[in-house]
């Protein structure tokens, strides 16, 4: 284990304390470059929608499951990093891809390192199963609607009534990862789901524009609604996106 070149062990001796959200040596581009990469943290939340043929009234459920998600990851993570920043606000680290590991060592010792291990191994198998779910039930209605070949992707197990081939499809793919690092992934990853919602909220714009029959009904909460705030994110998304550097771009964009 990689041990980190600055922990103090002194925090701010406080649970109140406004010294996380209030930093005068951080400059908003910094603020902005991280959270082009941070982003990682919070996808997942989009994959319910792949379930909607499975689950019942998905019109009202998915939309309520999604908001649901995001107050639950988003809390989760501001209330982490409060924390964080309260134990040990000057806290750097050797390795990125065992940042986790050196800073709960160092707030909890070898017993909480032991316990966050166990947790995140159950956790890698959860999230790699929902992903998985999630890749292969997409897969399917793009083979079921002849963009991929219906005889591969479309394929339905008689019997268990899943996608089975898409499943193993995806898993053979998904191992491909152990052959780049994690911080290559990250970014890389974050390049496709900052590209993806993008391409959302141009697409809110497109169906505001093709839907004809409310063009004569347009009141200021459905330009606002379906007209201003996807321009406002995907201004905001294309400049989170150019923020990345410049090896993942033009990867990105290639593989693209």
């Amino acid at each position: 284990m990689c041990k980190p070149q600055t922990a103090t062990n002194v925090g701010t001796g406080t649970i109140f304390s406004l010294q996380p959200f209030l930093n005068t040596d951080m400059s908003l581009s910094i603020v902005l470059a991280g959270a082009s990469i941070v982003i990682f943290s919070f996808l997942g939340f989009d994959t319910m929608t792949t379930l909607s043929e499975e689950t019942i009234n998905p019109k009202k459920t998915i939309p309520k499951a999604i908001f649901i998600m995001i107050a639950i990851v988003g809390d989760l993570h501001v209330t982490t990093s409060y924390f964080v920043q309260l134990i040990v606000p000057n806290f750097t680290f050797e390795n990125p891809d065992s940042a986790s590991i050196e800073l709960v060592s160092v707030v909890g010792g070898s017993f909480l390192s032991s316990l966050f291990i166990t947790v995140l191994i159950a956790a890698i198998f959860t999230q790699g199963l929902a992903s998985v779910t999630a890749v292969s039930r997409l897969l399917y209605v793009m083979g079921r609607d002849s963009i991929l070949p219906i005889k591969f992707f479309g394929y339905i197990h008689p019997k268990y009534k899943t996608p089975v081939l898409n499943i193993a499809f995806s898993s053979i793919i998904s191992l491909l990862a152990i052959f780049i690092t994690i911080d290559a992934a990250l970014r890389f990853v974050n390049f496709g789901a900052l590209t993806a919602f993008f391409f959302v909220n141009l697409c809110v714009i497109t169906l505001y524009f093709s839907n004809k029959q409310k063009q004569t009904t347009r009141s200021l909460k459905s330009v606002t609604v379906n007209l201003l705030s996807p321009l406002v994110g995907a201004a905001f998304i294309a400049w989170l996106l150019f923020l990345l550097d410049f090896p993942t771009l033009i990867g990105g964009f290639v593989c693209c």
